[in-house]
C-alpha cells in the first residue's frame, strides 16, 4: 500500500467536527486480511466538514479546509479520495503515518463533494467510509481593481506600463485570467508582454524600445470575470501614453564619458565622473525616473557615516533620478577638474554645472540611461526604478502566465510579410 503523502488537483471545506458511526471488522472465507470485505471505517475517523443528513442547509464554507483525521490508536487511514460532482479531485496531503489528510487547496462554493476514505486495522484489515456535502455559494465576493501606470502623459521609450491589483493574484490559472484582461496596444503595433513583478505588480515592455512618437493605451476587460474563488473582476481606469524621440545617454565609465543618441544619431558628447571603487556605479540600462532642480544630498542617506572620510552633504543641481536609491545625473562643480578622466563620485554621474542643465532639460521621464564598463553590479531588473530592460527577452516571456515557455511570436513587421498578397 502507499503511505505516502498523496497530492491531487482541483480545489477546501468548514469546521464542524463530526464523529461517525460506529465500526465493525471483517474477514474473508480464506481468513487472509486483504481478501477481507472492507468494513465500515466510520468509527475510526472524524470528518471536519458538515454532518451527513443535516438537512440542506448544512453547507460547507469553501474557504475552509477539509480535514480527516484517524480516531483509533491501532488503525490508519492509507488512502483520501475528494470530488466534485464534475470528477475534479481535491488536491490534499496524507501524514505518513496515516493519521490526518487534510486539503491543500480551496474548494468549489456551490458543489456536491463526494469523499472516499480508506484504512486499515492493526491486522491490515481494509476499511472504507464514504461521506458526502455540499458546498455554500458565497453571498459575498471580493473585486480585484487596476491601476495603471504611468499617468498620462509623454514619456521615454523605455517607459514600461506597470499594473498595481488591489488584491494580491498567487493561482497560476487566476493570473492567466487575469493577464488575458489587461491590454496594450500601441500604434504603430509592436508585440510585448506582461512579466509578472509579483502577485499584485506586473510590467509590460515590447521585446525592444517602444516605437518613437507612438501612441500606447493600456485598458481592462476585467470587470464581471470570475477570477478565482469570490474574487471577481472590477473597473480600471484606461491609461494612454505617447513617446518622444528615442533619446539615450551612453556612459561609459572606462573612458569617464558620456555620448548622447537621439534617434540613432550622436548629438552630444559629455566628459563626466561616475562613481569611484566601493561606490561604483550600475551598469545597465536605467529608465529616467524624474527631475529635481534642487536635491540636498547626504552621505548618511546611503550608509555613510557622518564625519567619515568618505561623508558628505552637499546642495546638487540640475538632479536627473534613475533609481530611487538615490542614483542621479547630475551637476558636480566640485568635482570639474577630474570629469572625463576619473571616477570620484559616490556613485551618481557628475558632469559640469552646464552640462548637467542641458541634460536636465533634454531628457524626461522614461528616456535611457545607458552605463557600461563600471566594477558595480548590473541595475535590478524591479525594486529600484525600472531596470526592465536589463532582463533579456526568454526570460521576461517566462514571467507571463500566458506566454512562459511558448515560442516567440513574430513581429507585425514579419507577420505583415507573410500575409496572402493581393495580384
Amino acid at each position: 500500500m502507499n503511505h505516502s503523502p498523496r497530492i491531487r488537483t482541483v480545489v477546501s471545506c468548514t469546521t464542524l467536527v463530526v464523529a461517525l458511526g460506529a465500526g465493525a471488522t471483517a474477514c474473508g472465507s480464506d481468513g487472509h486480511p486483504l481478501s477481507a470485505k472492507p468494513y465500515d471505517a466510520a468509527g475510526q475517523i472524524s470528518f471536519k466538514g458538515p454532518a451527513e443528513g443535516s438537512g440542506k442547509s448544512a453547507k460547507a464554507d469553501p474557504d475552509k479546509p477539509l480535514e480527516i483525521t484517524s480516531e483509533s490508536d491501532d488503525g490508519r487511514i492509507t488512502d483520501v479520495t475528494a470530488t466534485d460532482a464534475s470528477g475534479r479531485y481535491v488536491a490534499g496531503e496524507l501524514a505518513a503515518d496515516g493519521s490526518r489528510w487534510h486539503s491543500t487547496s480551496p474548494l468549489a462554493a456551490g458543489a456536491h463533494y463526494t469523499v472516499r476514505v480508506s484504512t486499515e486495522d492493526e491486522d491490515g484489515t481494509p476499511g472504507r467510509k464514504v461521506i458526502s456535502f455540499d458546498t455554500s455559494t458565497p453571498k459575498t465576493k471580493k473585486l480585484l481593481s487596476v491601476e495603471f501606470g504611468p499617468k498620462a502623459g509623454k514619456y521615454g521609450v523605455g517607459q514600461p506600463i506597470t499594473a498595481e491589483l488591489s488584491v494580491p493574484v498567487k493561482d497560476k490559472a487566476a493570473r492567466a485570467v487575469v493577464e488575458r484582461s489587461l491590454r496594450v496596444d500601441s500604434t504603430p503595433a509592436v508585440d510585448g508582454t506582461w512579466h509578472w513583478v509579483d502577485d499584485k505588480t506586473l510590467h509590460y515592455r515590447p521585446k525592444e524600445y517602444w516605437p518613437t512618437h507612438a501612441t500606447i493605451t493600456a485598458h481592462s476587460n476585467l470587470a464581471g470575470v470570475r477570477i478565482g474563488e469570490r474574487l471577481w473582476g472590477g473597473n480600471a481606469k484606461t491609461v494612454k501614453i505617447t513617446t518622444g524621440d528615442r533619446l539615450i545617454a551612453l556612459t561609459d565609465a572606462a573612458t569617464h564619458s558620456m555620448t548622447v543618441y537621439r534617434n540613432g544619431q550622436e548629438i552630444k558628447k559629455i566628459p563626466v565622473t561616475t562613481g569611484k571603487p566601493g561606490f561604483d556605479t550600475r551598469n545597465g540600462v536605467k529608465v529616467v525616473l524624474g527631475k529635481e532642480y534642487f536635491v540636498q544630498m547626504r552621505g548618511t542617506s546611503i550608509g555613510i557615516a557622518e564625519g567619515s572620510s568618505d561623508s558628505y552633504d552637499l546642495p546638487v543641481y540640475y538632479a536627473t533620478r534613475v533609481t530611487w536609491s538615490g542614483e542621479y545625473v547630475h551637476a558636480a562643480p566640485w568635482s570639474t577638474g577630474s570629469q572625463g578622466y576619473a571616477n570620484v563620485s559616490h556613485g551618481c554621474t557628475g558632469m559640469s554645472t552646464g552640462n548637467a542643465e542641458w541634460f536636465f532639460d533634454t531628457f524626461n521621464e522614461g528616456d535611457i540611461v545607458k552605463v557600461v564598463n563600471s566594477d558595480g553590479k548590473t541595475m535590478d531588473a524591479f525594486g529600484n526604478g525600472f531596470g526592465d530592460w536589463n532582463l533579456g527577452w526568454k526570460n521576461w516571456r517566462a514571467g507571463s502566465a500566458l506566454v512562459a515557455g511558448s515560442p516567440d511570436a513574430p513581429s507585425p513587421a514579419q507577420r505583415a510579410r507573410l500575409r496572402p498578397q493581393s495580384v
